[in-house]
């Protein structure tokens, strides 16, 4: 076999059955490689965040990395801002980048470019290969690096002949460690934290956002008193009516603030010390109280089983669950922020996977989504937009058995439109739920905290979608994907449940008033 070959081989061995791919000429030995090994299912993105965000969401769904193909640095770029979504998310992610040969490279041809420099920020293990027989050892530790908790994305470089070139037989093995548990003294900290009580705060989230940690994490606070918040953009969290609520720390620095008022110890079960997410004049860049003493246990730690060890050293008893009152669909009503969020809630279905990419749009439903059916949620994590609609798409081939609603930003929704040809041509189970206001609302909030009262033509311009009007219905029937618009609860509630009702993805645009 080539270096090509072994590659893919190795990486089907080590776990990873998904192959999203843009390629190019760099890269068409390991296209035809993926012809060889039709146990690697290749999946086309037409854009390379289409292909970074799907890796993403299979990665969180999954646990294990999938791979993107992509050609050369300029074909990377294009995929590095949902790369550092999946960065922020802890997600394992195999990117594959060809490159030119290695006799080439001194040539400087026109796509020549120092991907290393590149792939570093978003990245937690590079790697080129030198020679073909490198490659199957190099994809074996770089997909070990991606599953080595808490997780991270890795990137191996493979110059065209090193995929050409013949390569040895043997394949290597790939054996990520287990999660470190939470040690006993860590656990005995943590106890002596909380006995604050409501001086003192329990911050989770990572691996601690799954059924068995935030039922820890309730006990905990119930037995302390201590207050109990999840982090602000969590990757992956199961939410639902079988959970007791728990609120996530806001996202304005001055709410954090305000929410750990007189905290004086803090422990940190997967998550990190919160920071505020962009510099305001007057308000400090660490948001945990000052002289506030954390706990904090690694990230990559078994947290899950030490919220359980930690509920089980205080003598915490289960906490009985007051599941909210589902909201019912507002009958007639136009869509606004409230009345979106309401009928999705009511009408999702248990065992939904919600990527929740709809900003300012969506906060009512995010208040809502605890009394809906168990779910899970995939979010934001780094900031960077357009992450939902591929995101979506990965899931969707990670849970085949699951319904994914996509519920979208109209603004951030145009940087990866193209998801929606790869679900139409995958068949991919996905409801699209997207929030049309017509703006970049959020930064017409933070005009307003920069003191803004009243933005000029060219502020208002910068932050408008409304001239013209983009024609979603059009856009997505164009990719191959049913559609219709909504402008009233009824309607929303008749097009979402046609798109539960029937296998493959639809689009729903919802025009808020």
């Amino acid at each position: 076999m080539n270096g090509a070959e072994s590659l893919i081989r190795t990486a089907l061995a080590a776990g990873s059955e998904v192959c999203f791919a843009n390629p190019g000429t760099t890269e068409m030995p390991l296209v035809a490689a993926l012809d060889a090994v039709p146990a690697m299912r290749s999946v086309l993105g037409l854009f390379e965040g289409v292909c970074t965000g799907a890796a993403d969401g299979y990665g969180r769904m999954t646990g294990k990395p999938a791979l993107t193909l992509l050609h050369l640095g300029p074909g990377f770029a294009n995929g590095i801002a949902n790369l550092h979504n999946a960065r922020r998310a802890h997600s394992p992610v195999l990117n594959v980048i060809g490159d030119q040969a290695t006799w080439h490279l001194a040539a400087d041809a026109p796509l020549t470019s120092d991907i290393e420099s590149l792939a570093r920020p978003v990245s937690g293990h590079v790697a080129t290969s030198a020679r073909a027989s490198d490659l199957s050892g190099l994809t074996a530790r770089a997909i070990e690096a991606a599953r080595t908790a808490p997780g991270c994305v890795s990137t191996l470089i493979v110059p065209a002949d090193c995929q050409w070139e013949d390569a040895d037989e043997a394949l290597a093995e790939c054996s990520p460690p287990a999660r470190a548990a939470v040690d006993e003294a860590a656990v005995a900290d943590a106890a002596r934290a909380l006995e604050a009580g409501n001086a003192a705060t329990l911050l989770v989230g990572g691996a601690a956002l799954s059924d068995r940690g935030l039922e820890a994490a309730a006990r905990i606070a119930a037995q302390t008193g201590c207050r109990v918040f999840i982090e602000t953009f969590p990757g992956r969290q199961e939410r639902g009516a079988h959970l007791a609520p728990i609120p996530r720390l806001p996202y304005f620095p001055e709410q954090v603030v305000t929410a750990l008022e007189g905290t004086k110890r803090m422990v940190l079960a997967g998550a990190r010390a919160p920071v505020a997410f962009f510099a305001y004049v007057g308000v400090p860049s660490t948001l945990t109280p000052e002289g506030c003493q954390p706990v904090e246990w690694p990230l990559g730690a078994d947290v899950e089983a030490g919220l359980e060890a930690l509920a089980e050293r205080l003598g915490a008893k289960p906490v009985p669950v007051a599941a909210g009152e589902r909201p019912e669909v507002p009958a007639g009503a136009k869509l606004d922020p409230a009345t979106l969020g309401q009928t999705l809630a009511a009408l999702q279905p248990e065992g939904a996977i919600v990527v929740d990419e709809a900003a300012t749009s969506g906060a009512v439903y995010a208040s809502l989504a605890g009394s809906a059916p168990p779910h899970t949620t995939l979010g934001l994590t780094g900031g960077a937009i357009g992450q939902g609609m591929p995101c979506a798409t990965g899931a969707a081939v990670a849970c085949p058995d699951r319904k994914v609603i996509s519920f979208q930003a109209d603004g951030s929704g145009m940087y990866t439109l193209q998801s929606l040809w790869t679900q139409a041509r995958e068949g991919l189970d996905v409801l699209t739920i997207l929030c049309a206001n017509r703006s970049y609302r959020i930064l017409r909030f933070e005009l307003g905290r920069a003191g803004i009262v009243e933005p000029g033509p060219v502020a208002n311009a910068l932050t408008d979608l409304g001239n013209p009007v983009i024609d979603w219905v059009s856009l997505a029937r164009g990719l191959g994907v049913s559609a219709e618009r909504a402008e009233t609860t009824d309607e929303l509630a008749a097009a979402i449940r046609r798109g539960l009702a029937e296998p493959g993805p639809s689009f729903v645009e919802a025009v808020l008033a």
